[in-house]
C-alpha cells in the first residue's frame, strides 16, 4: 500500500514540474501542425476533385465512348484512345506480372538471404522510383529508334517496366508474411518446394498479390510520357500495334494544351473517367488488402 501511494505521489509531482509541462506544449504544437498540414492538402484535394468533377461530368455521354476524336469544331468522343489505352494496359499487365510474380517468388522463397536478392532488392527500389519519362526514353532507344517507327508494342513495353516493379515488391511481401509453419506442414508431407509454393504459399497471399496488380494498373492509367515515346497517337481507328496507337492520358495532354474549346471539354471528361478508374482499382485494391489481412 504505501509503494502505491509514493508511486502515485511521484507521478503527481511529475506531472507538475516544468519538463511535463514542456513536452505537453511541444505535443500540442505538433499535433496542431499535423492537423493543419493534413487539412491543407485535404482543401486542395477537394478543390483539384470539385473542379475535375464539375469539368468532367459536363462532357460525359454515350458519344465519349462510341464516337472517335474529332477534327477542331466537330463533335466526337474517346472510344480509340480509351479501347488504345485498355489494349495496352492489357498487354503490359500480361507481360509485367509473370516477370514480377517470378521475381518476387525468388526474393522470398529461394534467395531470401542471397546477396543477389539484395541486388534485386536495389534495383527494383530504384525502378519503384524511377522518373516514368526516363523509361520512355529507354523504350524509345531498345525498340523505336530500332524499328524506326512508334508502335504499340513500344507503348505497352514500357508500361510492363513500370508493372513489374510495383509487383515484384507486393508479391515478396505478401509471401513473406505466410507464416513459415505452413511451409514446414508443407515440407513434413514430402511436397516439394516448387508445389509447396504454388499450393501453400500463393494459395495463403493470393489477395494480397492481386492487389499488387491491380496497383500496377492504377499506376500505369495515366501515365502521358512514356506513351508519348513510344506509342505516340493516332487520331483515327488503328488495331495495328506495330503502328502509333492513340491512349487516353496523351490524348488529354494534346486536347488540354490545345485552343479549341471541344478539344478541351473532351480532355476534362477524359481526365474524369481516368480518374474514376483509378479510384475503382484503389477501393478495390483496399478491399482485397483488408481481406488478406483477416485471413
Amino acid at each position: 500500500m504505501d509503494g502505491w501511494v509514493s508511486n502515485m505521489a511521484n507521478m503527481i509531482s511529475g506531472a507538475s514540474s516544468p519538463l511535463y509541462h514542456s513536452r505537453r506544449r511541444k505535443n500540442v504544437i505538433t499535433m496542431l501542425l499535423a492537423y493543419f498540414a493534413t487539412g491543407f492538402g485535404l482543401i486542395w484535394l477537394g478543390l483539384i476533385l470539385g473542379v475535375l468533377f464539375y469539368q468532367g461530368f459536363s462532357g460525359l455521354s454515350l458519344r465519349v465512348f462510341t464516337e472517335m476524336t474529332p477534327p477542331p469544331g466537330a463533335s466526337g468522343g474517346l472510344l480509340n484512345p480509351i479501347m488504345g489505352s485498355l489494349v495496352m494496359t492489357f498487354l503490359a499487365v500480361l507481360i509485367g506480372t509473370p516477370l514480377g510474380i517470378l521475381a518476387g517468388t525468388y526474393l522470398a522463397e529461394y534467395g531470401r538471404f542471397e546477396k543477389l536478392s539484395t541486388i534485386v532488392r536495389f534495383i527494383n527500389d530504384i525502378l519503384l522510383s524511377a522518373p516514368s519519362i526516363v523509361i520512355g526514353l529507354f523504350v524509345y532507344e531498345i525498340m523505336v529508334a530500332t524499328m524506326g517507327h512508334f508502335s504499340g508494342w513500344a507503348g505497352a513495353v514500357a508500361l510492363s517496366v513500370i508493372v513489374i516493379p510495383v509487383v515484384v515488391r507486393t508479391t515478396e511481401d505478401m509471401l513473406t508474411l505466410v507464416p513459415d509453419t505452413l511451409r514446414e506442414a508443407a515440407a513434413s508431407i514430402g511436397l516439394p518446394r516448387s508445389l509447396m509454393i504454388r499450393k501453400v504459399a500463393y494459395r495463403a497471399a493470393r489477395a494480397g498479390m492481386i492487389t499488387g496488380v491491380l496497383l500496377a494498373i492504377a499506376r500505369i492509367s495515366g501515365e502521358t510520357a512514356p506513351l508519348l515515346f513510344t506509342a505516340l497517337n493516332n487520331q483515327f481507328w488503328s488495331s495495328n500495334m506495330n503502328a502509333p496507337v492513340a491512349s487516353l492520358p496523351v490524348v488529354i495532354f494534346q486536347f488540354a494544351l490545345s485552343p479549341y474549346k471541344d478539344w478541351q471539354e473532351l480532355a476534362w471528361t477524359g481526365a474524369l473517367i481516368i480518374t474514376l478508374a483509378v479510384l475503382t482499382l484503389s477501393i478495390v485494391a483496399r478491399f482485397l488488402g483488408a481481406q488478406s489481412k483477416k485471413s
